[in-house]
């Protein structure tokens, strides 16, 4: 067969291999499903490791020397009523939750500390003594330093210290004003007297900074009242010059009084005025602006007024008498000479009296803008005299606020001195023992059943780690969907995993033959099936069987799938492993058998190279003399001549070759074939390593026809991975119970 011959699986979409698992219809599994099959999966290791490190706990808990603690309750009072106010004196003492936590540190203070250790004298306990010879408490403390010649009191308090406070807690209880003093102690007596100590050390302490701070206010109220003193003289000195060198009696009556008044009247004067004369200013601006020679009679200012209303209407009779008399005597008449003269008179009279108003006018006008104008003299005169005794009395209110000032601070200097002088005496601390430390009957630590099921649960928890990283790391192929998901092949079949009776090559080798319903045979029918699918059309089919790595169980594969071939078709099983034959050994032939070598050279006859399997009518070529040059032999024409010569006589050509790994046997004779069965063990192979080896099969322009998953353990991977071969639920776990479920883990044959 040519080595350009396309595979049938590239050739006809209709006999594609069929995929166990499409990867394009499978459904992801959830991630929390994968962890916890990896967990139950070694669930006994987890539960072992557990109990094994709770067991170490116990062990180290019992030998933990007891620890008691004992707790003080003190109660720091905030908002402690003061017999005296003086909260000034004592640098404004906080009423808030930070003065309360900043008591706690205090409590917490080395000072205090100091003081409950020299008072305790705790060197005397031998839990605590630094001079202990062969003690290394003092240096797992970090207190370095060569130990002093001679030890004091104030150096062995020094060196307790650190593991005073490392023993020593204040806890302040939530939403109170409690706090809790507690000691942890080898010796429960010694844990509360300690507690009790440190919480009255911090009373003491508090009482001592007080009357300190009393004392220390005390003589610097009585240096600044000297100062007060003089100040307050010289500042009433100087307030009793200035009244005297003003003469002033009572400026502010005064100013109220007289200026005040003045002011106001002339105030009101000066808005009349200035209403007048706007008023005037009106009238004579109608008169002023009235064009000349015209009848001043007619206009509104002149007109108001009752003298020209009454000129004005005796006109207007005379004009109407005179035209009545001239309609009805003529001009000539006497009479009308008479309504003449007095129409005359009448505008003569108005005349007059319009010159009258008009002058009148102008008087009222002129007379109201000086009546203003004099007011706001007035005013302005009475506003300068305002203005200079404002100037006084700001002068005066200067005096009389330094005096009132220094006379206020001097009376609360005095008033303080003398609450402080009493305060000395009646010193209250701020804080109280409201619960004292009781021995305590029982040791706060170790705790021994939380230690230990903490460790068991530790335990546990980095067990379950360990299985999942363990799975993490585990790059083997498990299931048939790593098969198909990691390398991107169709899986032809999943061989089971064997027991360990037939593990050996002569019983693995015929297992179609012996064990026809078992399921490792019905696995061989499904690759077979798959097989002759693949190329339903080709009438020869010549198949390469190779692995990655030796062991992966392909000879026994090769040669129960050419049994199975044997069954339906005229078949040839060749070993092409002329380097490490095996086929020979697992069907019993007798060794020094003629095969292929010796065909390929032309020493031998094919009917010389040929071996009938007994109980079968499977034809074998074996590998025949080793050569000392197999890929040669391989590489050379006349092995091609070869296979396509064994074509004509066998329907179906089954090669065992080397693993792709180790030589380039495989690779050559794939490019030869119409297809390539990949083997890989399951829990073994890593899907790199399979891949590769597809990859580089590929590349020698071989096709790959699909993947045998070997020594799949079935129920494993039913209760871990939710996979299984399908064989138990039709009629077929009865023979693989019996024959091969009976161990787990085993090798079966090496190929």
């Amino acid at each position: 067969m040519s080595a350009t011959t396309p595979s049938p699986v590239a050739d006809s979409a209709a006999h594609k291999p069929v995929f166990l698992h499409d990867p394009e219809d499978r459904e992801d599994k959830l991630e929390l499903l994968e962890y916890w099959r990896s967990i139950i999966k070694r669930k006994k290791q987890i539960l072992g490791f557990a109990v094994v490190l709770a067991l170490l706990a116990m062990v180290v808990v019992l030998v933990m020397t007891p620890i008691y603690r004992s707790t003080a309750t003190l109660l720091i009072e905030a908002n402690k009523s003061k017999v005296l106010s003086i909260e000034d004196v004592y640098s404004g003492i906080s009423q808030n939750r930070e003065h309360f936590q900043t008591q706690v540190e205090i409590l917490k203070s080395r000072e205090v500390a100091i003081k409950a250790i020299l008072k305790l004298k705790l060197w005397e306990h031998e839990e605590f003594d630094p001079r202990a010879k062969g003690d290394s408490w003092l240096a797992s403390l970090g207190v370095g330093g060569d130990e002093p010649k001679e030890w004091t009191e104030k150096l062995l308090a020094e060196a307790i210290y650190p593991g005073y406070a490392a023993r020593l807690t204040i806890e302040p209880v939530r939403l109170s004003q409690l706090a809790k003093v507690s000691f942890d102690s080898q010796d429960p007596v010694l844990a509360a007297r300690v507690a009790n100590m440190a919480a009255e050390m911090y009373i003491e302490k508090d009482l001592e900074a007080r009357f300190n701070l009393t004392r220390q206010a005390s003589t610097w109220l009585q240096e600044q009242l000297t100062d007060l003193r003089a100040k307050l003289n010289q500042s009433e000195r100087a307030l009793q010059e200035f009244r005297e060198q003003e003469g002033i009696v009572d400026l502010k009556s005064v100013t109220q009084s007289g200026a005040g008044q003045q002011i106001e009247e002339v105030m009101r004067r000066l808005v009349e005025a200035r209403m007048k004369r706007a008023e005037a200013e009106g009238a004579y601006q109608q008169i002023k602006l009235a064009p000349k020679n015209s009848d001043l009679s007619t206009l509104p200012a002149v007109l108001r007024n009752p003298i020209v209303a009454d000129a004005k209407r005796a006109e207007g009779i005379a004009e109407r008498k005179i035209s009545e008399i001239s309609q009805r005597y003529g001009k000539e008449h006497p009479k009308y000479l008479q309504a003449e003269s007095e129409l005359e008179s009448a505008r003569d009279n108005l005349r007059r009296q319009v010159e009258s108003v008009v002058a009148s006018v102008i008087r009222e006008f002129e007379a109201a803008r000086a009546t203003e104008a004099t007011l706001e003299g007035v005013l302005n005169s009475a506003k300068g005299s305002v203005r200079q005794l404002n100037r006084k009395e700001g002068e005066l209110s200067i005096y009389e606020r330094e005096v009132e000032a220094n006379r206020q601070m001097y009376d609360m200097f005095i008033k303080r001195t003398k609450e402080t002088n009493v305060a000395g005496d009646l010193q209250t601390a701020i804080a109280r023992v409201v619960d004292p430390a009781v021995v305590s009957d029982r040791p706060v630590k170790p705790k021994k059943l939380q230690i230990v099921l903490i460790a068991f649960v530790l335990g546990g928890f980095l067990g379950v780690l360990a299985a999942l990283l363990r799975d993490r790391l585990d790059n083997t192929l498990k299931s048939t969907e790593d098969v198909e998901v990691k390398l991107k092949q169709p899986i032809l079949t999943t061989l089971p995993l064997l027991s360990k009776e037939d593990v050996e090559r002569t019983k693995t080798a015929r297992i179609f033959l012996d064990q026809p319903k078992s399921i490792y045979s019905e696995a061989i029918r499904t690759a077979r099936t798959a097989v002759l699918l693949s190329g339903i059309d080709l009438p020869r089919r010549t198949l390469l069987v190779t692995s990655s790595v030796p062991g992966e169980g392909k000879t026994t594969f090769s040669i129960n799938l050419a049994i199975a071939h044997a069954h339906t078709k005229k078949t040839l099983l060749i070993d092409a492993d002329m380097r490490r034959p095996s086929i020979s050994k697992g069907l019993e032939i007798p060794p020094g058998a003629k095969g292929l070598s010796n065909f390929v050279a032309g020493t031998a006859t094919l009917q010389e190279c040929l071996v009938s399997v007994e109980g079968s009518s499977l034809m074998l070529m074996p590998s025949g003399t080793v050569p000392p040059n197999p890929l040669e032999l391989l590489l050379s024409q006349r092995f091609k001549d070869t296979l396509e010569h064994l074509g004509k006589h066998f329907e179906v050509i089954i090669i065992d070759s080397p693993p792709v790994e180790l030589v380039s046997d495989a690779l050559v004779i794939s490019a030869l074939t119409n297809g390539t069965i990949y083997v890989t063990r399951a829990e073994s192979t890593p899907y790199q390593m399979a891949r590769k080896g597809i990859q580089r099969i590929r590349r020698a322009d071989g096709q790959i026809l699909g993947v045998v998953l070997n020594q799949f353990d079935v129920a494993k991977a039913e209760k871990y991975y939710g996979d299984y071969s399908g064989y138990g639920k039709y009629g077929y776990g009865e023979g693989y119970q019996g024959a091969y479920g009976a161990s787990y883990g085993e090798e079966p044959g090496k190929g």
